[in-house]
């Protein structure tokens, strides 16, 4: 099992944790992260790209000059695809779906592996517990500038509005629960900042 430090607001150490092998001591595997990575954002997008066919592009009735005799070549509607102005042949049709499967085992193996990796670079930190006298966001930023300077990930094992309603305004920064933690996040955010109560729920739920 691995170890960490666990610290407080101030980032003073204040005692020490046992880490789960099964979340935390994964070995690195970028190629399976990515290909979860890239599943989950292509089926976020809408596939709504819409191009108008032949059929579909208004004019055209009548055919714009006669058959024979002008020396051109024949055409039935000044609306055909191989004109200006015409349809777009085999263009997308507002249905296409981008998705792929991947199953929940597969996502959480993703997660597990990505907080394997922020332990062994040294990006994650572990607090004994994070709070805040009243919402303001001068206070988390005073916190958040000690903890992690850089952009931030903070999960938290239960709702408080404080820390919550503080960080809103904080760019780079992000506070989640334990539960609403994913894989996109935890690849955005330079470092992962889990309260040591988030960290006991996480490793109940994934290892």
């Amino acid at each position: 099992m691995a170890k960490i430090d666990i610290v407080d607001q101030s980032n003073k150490k204040v005692g020490a944790r046992e880490l789960n092998a099964a979340v935390f001591g994964l070995e690195a595997d970028a190629g399976f992260v990515h290909r979860v990575y890239t599943s989950l954002a292509s089926a976020q997008r809408s596939g709504d790209s819409k191009t108008k066919s032949r059929g579909e592009v208004s004019g055209g009735g009548r055919k714009p000059f006669k058959q024979k005799g002008t020396g051109r070549a024949r055409q039935g509607s000044i609306r055909a695809t191989q004109l200006r102005h015409g349809g777009i042949p085999h263009g997308p049709h507002g249905d296409s779906s981008f998705k792929s499967r991947v199953n929940k085992k597969e996502r959480q193996r993703a997660v597990r592996l990505v907080l394997s990796d922020a332990l062994r670079e040294g990006r994650l930190i572990v607090l004994d517990k994070f709070e805040l006298a009243e919402p303001k966001t001068k206070s988390f930023v005073a916190v958040a500038d000690i903890l992690s300077p850089v952009s931030g990930l903070y999960v938290l094992a239960e709702s408080n509005s404080a820390v919550q309603l503080s960080s809103r305004n904080v760019q780079n920064t992000k506070v989640v629960l334990n539960g609403q933690l994913n894989l996109h996040d935890l690849l955005k955010y330079d470092r992962l900042v889990m309260t040591e109560a988030a960290v006991a729920n996480i490793e109940e739920s994934l290892a």
